[in-house]
């Protein structure tokens, strides 16, 4: 039976040290990173016939919806679940992502995409939950570009392949200037657009970007994020124009 290489960047905690792992398995016809990794589970054993522990990962719709298998395959930040082995080249090797502290494994703490959420406030805010009638209409144009910004799944990938997003510029990230996009085109979410313009004008925003057009390269969900960012470059040029000629 055909063997598959795999090479396995481990750790055991936050604080220990990351080492390599080589490991054998199966081949099979269209299995996905996810099973191979399950396989690699089964027996136990590296390649040299010594028990491991268990090698952790994240998952759980394995439909690439929810964004929680992103690792590093074979250098590329993807999602395990849609990653086929017979499209890999081989050995193939599997790490953390990069940009984020190491749980265990190949887990990681995503916590501050998510804070980044909160800093561009990307959600809708509602009066209460009674019934307050019919909302406001748009253009399809306009639903189909929602739809698309819609679709992130705070998978990390941007962040992973962008040079900009680390810890020197603090910097948000694509995937947060596409949200703040999102809901600014939305006509409740516009209420709150000034805010969001005027947190992504400062240090922590758009300022930071390189325009290496990277994150839409990995994005899983091929979402405009080169697009979003211009856009609201153009709407931060305007604030700051009119700022300047103390318009408000």
């Amino acid at each position: 039976m055909e063997k598959i290489r795999v090479k396995i960047k481990r750790q055991e905690n936050a604080n220990s040290l990351p080492y390599w792992q080589e490991f054998e398995v199966d081949y099979e016809k269209d299995m996905n990173v996810i099973i191979l990794l399950m396989k690699i589970r089964e027996k136990m054993v590296d390649i040299n016939g010594n028990t491991i522990s268990p090698i952790m990962w994240e998952a759980s719709c394995l439909e690439q919806v929810c964004g929680s298998c992103t690792m590093v395959i074979n250098g590329i930040p993807r999602q395990a679940c849609a990653t086929l082995v017979d499209n890999l080249s081989k050995p193939i090797t599997i790490e953390p992502l990069s940009k984020f502290p190491v749980i265990r494994d190949l887990v990681v703490d995503r916590r501050k995409m998510f804070e980044a959420l909160k800093k561009v406030r990307a959600w809708i805010d509602i009066e209460g939950t009674h019934d307050m009638g019919a909302g406001p209409k748009y253009s399809q144009d306009l639903q189909r570009i929602r739809y698309a910004l819609s679709r992130c799944m705070t998978c990390g990938a941007c962040l992973e392949a962008c040079p900009q997003y680390n810890s020197f510029t603090n910097f948000v990230g694509p995937f947060a200037i596409a949200q703040a996009h999102l809901f600014n085109l939305h006509p409740t979410g516009s209420l709150y657009k000034k805010e969001r313009i005027e947190f992504l004008a400062g240090k922590e925003g758009i300022a930071n970007c390189s325009n290496a057009q990277l994150c839409v390269q990995v994005c899983p969900k091929e979402i405009p994020l080169t697009e979003a960012i211009a856009e609201v470059n153009f709407e931060i040029t305007k604030y700051l124009i009119n700022l300047a000629l103390g318009i408000k």
